[in-house]
């Protein structure tokens, strides 16, 4: 893997947001949910596709925070505009389980 400088790394801008809505995403090819995520006042709500259906329903997804990176440009998935990208980890069986601070945080933190 290649290695970064710090000025790399503060050019990710990675921040904590609440999902405010989710709903799943039959159109896409690989299983997804839909997600809006709210990362406060600065940012406000922004949208993301996941494929993370293994460990995640919609409705057990709404009031989560997570962490995404807010700083890439829009992609098109499907009819779908994804905005951020919602960020995890693969668990045993490879399948996505998602990063989120360990209690509650103000939305919009940047991580540092």
């Amino acid at each position: 893997m290649d290695r970064i400088d710090f000025d790399d790394f503060l050019k990710v801008d990675i921040r904590t947001g609440t999902v405010i809505r989710a709903e799943p995403y039959p159109e896409a090819r690989k299983p997804a949910i839909k997600l809006w995520v709210d990362f406060g006042n600065e940012i406000g709500v922004r949208k993301s596709s996941a494929q993370i259906t293994a460990n995640y329903t919609a409705e057990a997804l709404i009031g989560r925070q997570v962490v995404a990176v807010v700083n890439f440009p829009p992609r098109q998935i499907g009819k779908f505009m994804s905005e951020i990208l919602v960020l995890g980890v693969p668990d045993e069986n490879g399948e996505v389980c998602l990063l989120g601070p360990d209690k509650k945080v103000p939305d919009g933190g940047r991580m540092y």
